[in-house]
């Protein structure tokens, strides 16, 4: 089960922001406050898609238009095509943002209602694929009469027997929260840059942002977030960190706050 960050055990809850001032706190504008947003997005669906339609709006510069999902048609033209049923989530997902490139596309690729396929294992419906195919996102085909399922990873490897259906995030809606936030740290060079950390990078995320409420992922990693002054950051597992300002002088605030080498930093 998820932990509920709405009430106690958040790891915002009750910390101090590392630039606060003055009664400002990082990624809260009069309209969205990303940190609690997210904690109600990570509950549930309808949190899910709040959040999503927010960090669009708010972050990404672009709201959510009404021509921006697909069609009913689309999605019960795929269901007749594939012979199963899309759970209530992918379709809400869809009809909301599926269109939006920029929002789920970035990277990795959301497939289109025509695009997606049960595995030639006959186990999962497949709806994401790594940018080089290192890697496919699924559901599990016992399991589509749910609601909001499990979303599982396989990776591609030289070995196609050693391949297996691994557990990524406990719902669905989560899984699209994730694809949001991770496709967002993907966008223009000019708001989005990574850094391979060393133990000092680490340490001066930990002191210079807040952790946010979202579940450690995947299993036997920990890819954590962060927020800060209009910045958002994902540390994956000690391995990489992705960072993202609402503006570029945003962003130079994260390189200036964490120096290192910065991939697309030219100054």
């Amino acid at each position: 089960m998820l932990p509920d960050f709405r009430n106690s055990g958040s790891p915002c809850q009750g910390a101090k922001w590392a630039d606060e001032r003055d009664g400002y706190r990082p990624g809260v504008t009069h309209e969205f406050d990303l940190a609690a947003s997210l904690a109600s997005g990570v509950g549930g669906r309808s949190g899910a898609w709040t959040f999503i339609q927010g960090f669009t709006a708010h972050w990404v510069g672009a709201a959510l238009g009404s021509d921006d999902g697909w069609t009913e048609a689309d999605l019960d033209a795929a269901e007749e095509r594939l012979g199963v049923r899309l759970p209530a989530a992918l379709r809400e997902a869809y009809l909301l943002f599926g269109r939006r490139l920029d929002l789920t596309s970035n990277h990795d690729v959301l497939l289109g209602p025509a695009e997606l396929y049960v595995d030639e294992g006959k186990e999962a419906l497949v709806f994401r694929h790594e940018n080089q195919g290192a890697a496919s996102w699924g559901i599990l085909l016992d399991s589509l009469q749910d609601d909001d399922p499990a979303v599982l990873i396989r990776l591609d490897l030289a070995d196609k027997s050693a391949e297996r259906w691994a557990g990524w995030l406990e719902r669905l809606s989560l899984c699209f929260v994730e694809i949001i936030l991770s496709e967002s740290l993907q966008a223009d060079e000019e708001l989005c840059d990574f850094l391979a950390p060393d133990v000092g990078s680490l340490e001066l995320l930990e002191r210079n942002y807040v952790r946010l409420p979202f579940p450690a992922y995947p299993i036997g990693e920990e890819t954590r977030w962060f927020l800060g002054q209009d910045a958002l950051l994902r540390d994956d597992d000690g391995a990489a960190i992705l960072a993202r300002g609402r503006t570029a002088e945003d962003l130079d605030r994260i390189r200036d706050l964490i120096p290192g080498d910065w991939l697309n930093d030219y100054r």
